[in-house]
C-alpha cells in the first residue's frame, strides 16, 4: 500500500482545485505549501510555481500533477503566461518524476475512448519547429542553454531549416505544422499534439525521449504505442476525485 500523501496547495484556483480533488481521491491530507516542512513525508501537488517547486525538489518521495498528454484543458498563453479557461481535460499524475516514460504494452482501449483523430503521417515538409521551453520551465529545469545545445545537434543529423517557436511567437503553432517535416522540444506536451496532426515529434528529456529518439529525426515515424501507454497515465477531475486514479497508482506502484 502506497503512503497516503500531504497534498500541498497553494492560493493560485487551479492548484487548489486539483489538489483538493486529488486529495478526496487519496483521502490524504491537505496542508498550504508555506505551512509544510516535514519533507520525509510523501507529497503531491499541482505544478511547480508559488513555492511548490521548490517543495518537490526537497521531498524524496511525491506525486506531480499537471497537464495531460491529450485532450488537455482549455489553455491560452498571454506574455509567456498562461490561463486555464476550465478543468474539463486530462492530467497526468507522476511519482517521482514529471513525465512518465512512456514503455509499457497497454491496450488502446484508453486512447480511443477519448475519441482522438490522427492524421497520417507527414511525408513532406520544409523544416523543423524547435519549441523554446518558457521561462518558468527554463529556470526549473535548468534549460537555459537547451536551444543553441539542440540547434548544434541538429546541424550534425539533419541540414533541414529549423524555425524556433514559443508562446510568444507571431504564427500560430498549428499553422506552423502545416509544412513542418517535424517538432522538437525538451517536453513540451504539444509534441503530441504535434503526432496527432501527423508531425513526428522528438523530445530530448531523459524520460520523453522513449517516445522518440533525436537520432531518427530523418525516420519519419511516430510510436503509436507510447499514445496507448500514455492513455493510462491521464484523468479527468471526476477520476482523480473518485478515487479511480489513486487506485491505479497505488496498484502500479505497489509492483
Amino acid at each position: 500500500m502506497q503512503d497516503l500523501p500531504i497534498v500541498l496547495y497553494t492560493d493560485h484556483y487551479v492548484n487548489r482545485a486539483l489538489c483538493h480533488n486529488f486529495a478526496l481521491g487519496s483521502k490524504s491530507l491537505m496542508c498550504h505549501v508555506n505551512n509544510f516542512s516535514d519533507f520525509s513525508k510523501t507529497i503531491a501537488t499541482y505544478g511547480f510555481l508559488r513555492g511548490t517547486g521548490e517543495a518537490l525538489k526537497k521531498a524524496k518521495k511525491f506525486y506531480y500533477i499537471d497537464h495531460g498528454y491529450f485532450k488537455q484543458s482549455s489553455r491560452n498563453f498571454e506574455k509567456n503566461k498562461t490561463k486555464i479557461n476550465d478543468l474539463n481535460g486530462y492530467f497526468r499524475i507522476v511519482y517521482n518524476n514529471y513525465w512518465h516514460n512512456s514503455l509499457g504494452n497497454k491496450s488502446k482501449d484508453r486512447f480511443e475512448r477519448m475519441g482522438i483523430e490522427i492524421k497520417n503521417i507527414r511525408k513532406t515538409g520544409e523544416y523543423i519547429v524547435l519549441s523554446e521551453p518558457s521561462i518558468d520551465d527554463i529556470y526549473f529545469f535548468k534549460l537555459n542553454n537547451w536551444v543553441k545545445e539542440t540547434k548544434n545537434k541538429l546541424k550534425k543529423i539533419t541540414d533541414r531549416k529549423v524555425i524556433i517557436h514559443n508562446r510568444s511567437s507571431k504564427i500560430p503553432l498549428n499553422e506552423l505544422l502545416k509544412n513542418a517535416w517535424a517538432f522538437v522540444s525538451n517536453h513540451s506536451t504539444a509534441g503530441f499534439l504535434a503526432m496527432i496532426e501527423g508531425v513526428p515529434a522528438y523530445f530530448t528529456n531523459p524520460t520523453l525521449c522513449n517516445v522518440s529518439n533525436l537520432d531518427d529525426i530523418e525516420k519519419n515515424e511516430i510510436n503509436y504505442s507510447a499514445f496507448y501507454n500514455l492513455a493510462y497515465e491521464q484523468w479527468t477531475v471526476e477520476e482523480i476525485r473518485s478515487g479511480e486514479a489513486w487506485n491505479y497508482l497505488c496498484n502500479k506502484n505497489s509492483i
